[in-house]
Order: C-alpha cells, then sequence, then structure tokens
C-alpha cells in the first residue's frame, strides 16, 4: 500500500531542512551540514520510493533499491539515477563519522568549506529533482 501523505510528508521535511542548512553553512559549522545534507537526501528518496509504491529499507542509503525499481521510478528520473545513487552513497559514508567523529579524528576539524559545500549541493540537487513527482510535496 501507498501512503502518498507520508512521502509528501518526508520530501516537505527535507525541503525545509534546506533552510536550516543555509544556517549552519553561515555559522561554518561544515560537519553539521554535511551530516543534515545526508539526512536530507535520505527522507527525499525514501519519499520518492514511497510514492512509488517501494517500501524503503531502514537504510540510510537508498542507492541500491533506487536501482533495483528503477521501472517503477518516474521516468524523467531515470537519467538522474546514477547521480542521485552516487549522491546518497557519498553521504552515506559521512554519516557517523560526521555527527560522532572518532577517537582519532574530530568533526569539527575534519570537515571543510568544500566538504560542505559538496555535501550542500548534493541535497539541493537531490530534492530539486525529486520533489517534483512526489505528489503534494510541493
Amino acid at each position: 500500500m501507498r501512503n502518498l501523505d507520508l512521502a509528501a510528508d518526508y520530501v516537505r521535511r527535507a525541503a525545509v531542512r534546506l533552510e536550516a542548512l543555509e544556517v549552519l553553512y553561515g555559522a561554518a559549522s561544515w560537519a553539521d551540514v554535511v551530516r543534515e545534507s545526508q539526512e536530507i537526501v535520505e527522507l527525499t528518496l525514501k519519499g520518492l520510493l514511497r510514492s512509488c509504491g517501494v517500501d524503503p529499507p531502514r537504510l540510510h542509503d537508498v542507492s541500491d533499491v533506487l536501482r533495483a525499481e528503477s521501472e517503477r521510478l518516474p521516468a524523467e528520473l531515470r537519467d538522474r539515477l546514477d547521480s542521485l545513487s552516487e549522491i546518497s552513497r557519498d553521504l552515506r559514508r559521512d554519516r557517523e563519522l560526521a555527527f560522532y567523529g572518532a577517537e582519532d579524528l574530530t568533526p569539527s576539524g575534519f570537515y571543510t568549506e568544500k566538504d560542505a559545500s559538496r555535501a550542500r549541493d548534493g541535497a539541493r540537487l537531490t530534492v530539486r529533482l525529486v520533489a517534483p513527482h512526489v505528489p503534494g510535496a510541493q
């Protein structure tokens, strides 16, 4: 069963988080921009999957599911599937590190403005591409 309200809610909330991302970026909180960007991408892509009748798995990176279910996705997005999958996969790798760090790594000292810009650009692109294809998301 497809819960289109839930799918739209995911994408709408991701769009609001894009605005919050600007506050983090303006404060030069690069690690937080990376982490929040990952969450935006995850919510957006899970909203897309739900809107296409796919129950998204409880994973942070759904790129494999996007590829496996590509025929169920809107035709206009299939050409961008590689980009969307790469964004999801790349940000997933940074999810925990950007938030928690490690014994030998402090997130605020590790992530740079370049990392944050890349992550923010990926989040923006994902929402921009997906939102028009999720009913009620705009």
